[in-house]
C-alpha cells in the first residue's frame, strides 16, 4: 500500500536526500516504494539545534536522510545521546526508547520520539 502525503502550497519535502517543492497549489504525492522522507516542517536546521534534545534530533535526521554517512553519524549519535541522558535524567526511559529505535534502524520513529522531548 503506498504512502500518501499532502504538501501545502510552497511546502517542501526531502525524499532520499532530494528536496522536492510544491508550487502554488496544494497537492498529494504517493510513495510506492520504501523511501526516507521528511516534510519541511519536520526538518531541523543546524542553526535551530540549540538544546541537547534538538542536537539529538538533528543527528538522527542526518543518519536517516544520508545513510551513506551513517557510520560516522552513529558515533556522533552515541556521544550526543550520552550527553542528553546526563542532562535529562527525567527522560531516561524515553531516551532509551530513542536509542532502541535508532539501533533498530527505525529512524523516522526515533525522530518522532525525540521531538516529544522538546
Amino acid at each position: 500500500m503506498p504512502l500518501k502525503f499532502t504538501l501545502r502550497p510552497g511546502e517542501k519535502v526531502i525524499v532520499n536526500g532530494a528536496v522536492i517543492g510544491r508550487g502554488e497549489e496544494p497537492g498529494s504525492f504517493y510513495l510506492f516504494n520504501k523511501a526516507n522522507f521528511l516534510r519541511g516542517r519536520e526538518v531541523m536546521k543546524d542553526s535551530s539545534a540549540d538544546t541537547v534534545e534538538k542536537k539529538l534530533y538533528l543527528i538522527i535526521q542526518l543518519i536517516y536522510l544520508f545513510p551513506e554517512n551513517a557510520p560516522e553519524n552513529l558515533v556522533k549519535f552515541e556521544a550526543i545521546l550520552a550527553e542528553t541522558m546526563r542532562h535529562r535524567t527525567d527522560a531516561l526511559e524515553a531516551l532509551t526508547e530513542v536509542a532502541r529505535l535508532v539501533h533498530g534502524g527505525d529512524y523516522y520513529r526515533a525522530l518522532k520520539a525525540t521531538a516529544k522531548l522538546f
